[in-house]
């Protein structure tokens, strides 16, 4: 009869103490889950001075453009574009000037989209492909 009771003793207080550490992780988790997302600084406060500001990252190099955004086009000649490298096809454009080209290619001409859909290129980088184009075309 002894033994049973320190067994049922001992189970008790294994599951007392393990109700007890799930408690504690149970607490852990709830306060992760509702710790604040942000602080308030008040003026005065050393966290209420202004962030520095992003550095703006370097253009793209033309030829880094082209091929990320002008070569499905402009090395098979889909849609009638000319093919890099094709000087028959590109002299006429580069008669026009560089300035015509570059508008060209900012505002979009025929079916090519301004930009040449590059929604995330500067006018910057769309130049520096106009002229690696024109380049590679003379």
């Amino acid at each position: 009869m002894k033994a049973l009771i320190k067994l049922v003793v001992m189970a008790a207080s294994l599951v007392t103490l393990s109700g007890l550490v799930s408690a504690g992780a149970q607490t852990d988790k709830i306060a992760e889950r509702v710790k604040p997302v942000s602080t308030v600084c008040v003026a005065g406060d050393p966290c209420a001075s202004a962030a520095p500001a992003p550095v703006a990252a370097a253009a793209r190099g033309g030829e880094e453009v082209f091929n990320a955004v002008c070569a499905g086009c402009h090395s098979t000649g889909a849609a009638g574009a000319p093919k890099v490298g094709d000087k028959d096809a590109w002299a006429p454009r580069i008669a026009q000037g560089e300035d015509t080209l570059l508008q060209h290619a900012l505002n979009g001409i025929n079916v090519m989209p301004p930009k040449g859909g590059c929604g995330n290129c500067s006018d910057e980088e769309i130049r520096n492909a106009v002229e690696y184009m024109v380049s590679k075309s003379q």
